[in-house]
């Protein structure tokens, strides 16, 4: 048996009126998502644990079997350990953005973009890279990463320091999480130190000629410290390929022995590289039996409040990674099971996360006891949920029913 986790990043929503009172997913043409819907189950998992934050870390955790409650220690440990970056006991990892801010007078900080207009890698690396030359010591140590996405190394003595995504708080005041920064000595130091180095390096002088957004400021958030988690072939009893343009699921690959699976192109925007992603899904699958493909287009669209461009991330994800892949499985006729699904929402018009109970599709080749006969969409799982009862309280619940061993 095959097992195939295909991942659309933050496609829930709720109605939104330029879509003419529908969702994202209700309003785009899936006709591969709602076929296999309509000839499968449809559950809802709770895949965000009661009073942990409903961000992509904690919830793919539980798309991949494991209790939160038990592993998470932090965003940024799973971003370290897919670059590479060791992190030792007595250090703790910061994600950093490349950040948009807008400085209105000497006391108020608002967020304009929390990925300083999807700057390019290596645009980012040289940004990056000039901050450390500036501001990096015995202490503390940044590496380069993809797009605006960096992380930051600290060393012993760091401070204690509640963050917040920037992703939630686009167009909005920060000024009083910004504040937070400042009131420690090293990090006030280090925000001053490295806005200076941003404002007068070249890649934003050419930016502004261009009119795009300037990388302004970094943005420091879900720092954790190192994390392990259990061998996946040892816990499933099967190997496993993970795909995606984000380190965050990279890590979690790295962490639990899935093989990480690299594809050219892959952005983890609008213009990544869908065909190329299920066409890897497919060679792993000939000697792998489990496979997760993630798409992060979704969930970038729904934080910059894009309901055209998150309708389309839907319609990309069914036509070049949901189709193609189930066409060529079943043209190969091994048995698989197959789940669509969402890690959490992502509305567009709060702009961040939100911990509802996801609704995903469970297919299996052989065919299910009680097919749903619905679309794929949030409304028709609630409603098939209410008749079947299947709705899943934790991620481990879920990846049980996947395997077949939860009926």
């Amino acid at each position: 048996m095959k097992y195939i986790l295909l991942v659309g990043d933050g496609m829930g929503d709720l109605p939104v009126p330029e879509l003419g009172n529908k969702t994202p997913l209700e309003a785009a043409h899936k006709p591969a998502m709602d076929r296999l819907a309509r000839q499968g189950e449809l559950l809802l998992v709770r895949t965000v644990p009661e009073g942990y934050p409903p961000g992509s870390d904690v919830a793919n955790l539980s798309l991949l079997g494991y209790e939160p409650e038990k592993y998470y220690t932090g965003r940024a440990p799973l971003e370290a350990a897919s670059m590479g970056v060791p992190i030792a006991p007595d250090e703790i990892a910061f994600r950093c953005n490349l950040v948009t801010v807008e400085y209105q007078g000497p006391d108020r900080v608002i967020m304009r973009d929390f990925s300083a207009g999807h700057i390019s890698t290596e645009e980012a690396g040289q940004l990056i890279r000039a901050v450390q030359e500036a501001c990096g010591n015995k202490l503390r140590t940044f590496y380069p990463g993809i797009s605006y996405r960096h992380l930051l190394v600290h060393k012993e003595g760091f401070p204690e320091l509640a963050t917040v995504p920037p992703h939630d708080h686009t167009d909005r005041d920060v000024t009083a999480f910004y504040r937070r920064y400042l009131a420690v000595d090293s990090f006030r130091e280090l925000m001053q130190n490295s806005a200076e180095v941003l404002a007068a390096h070249p890649v934003n002088e050419q930016r502004r000629k261009r009119g795009l957004p300037v990388a302004n400021s970094l943005w420091l958030w879900g720092q954790g410290r190192p994390l392990q988690l259990e061998n996946f072939r040892q816990r499933y009893g099967i190997a496993g390929s993970l795909i995606s343009a984000v380190d965050l699921l990279k890590g979690m690959a790295v962490c639990s022995g899935l093989e990480v699976i690299n594809v050219v192109g892959a952005t983890g925007y609008l213009d990544t590289n869908y065909e190329g992603k299920a066409d890897a899904a497919l060679r792993t699958m000939q000697g792998k039996d489990f496979v997760l493909v993630h798409v992060e287009a979704p969930d970038e669209a729904g934080h910059q409040g894009l309901a055209a461009e998150k309708k389309q991330a839907i319609e990309d994800f069914d036509a070049r990674i949901v189709a193609p892949i189930v066409e060529e499985m079943e043209r190969r006729g091994e048995p698989f099971r197959l789940v669509v699904t969402m890690d959490h929402y992502t509305p567009i018009c709060r702009r961040t996360h939100e911990d509802w109970p996801v609704p995903m599709i469970l297919f299996d080749s052989r065919g299910v006891a009680s097919p749903s006969q619905r679309p794929y969409t949030e409304e028709h799982a609630r409603q098939a949920v209410a008749e079947s009862g299947l709705l899943l309280d934790s991620g481990r619940r879920f990846f049980a029913r996947f395997l077949g061993e939860e009926s």
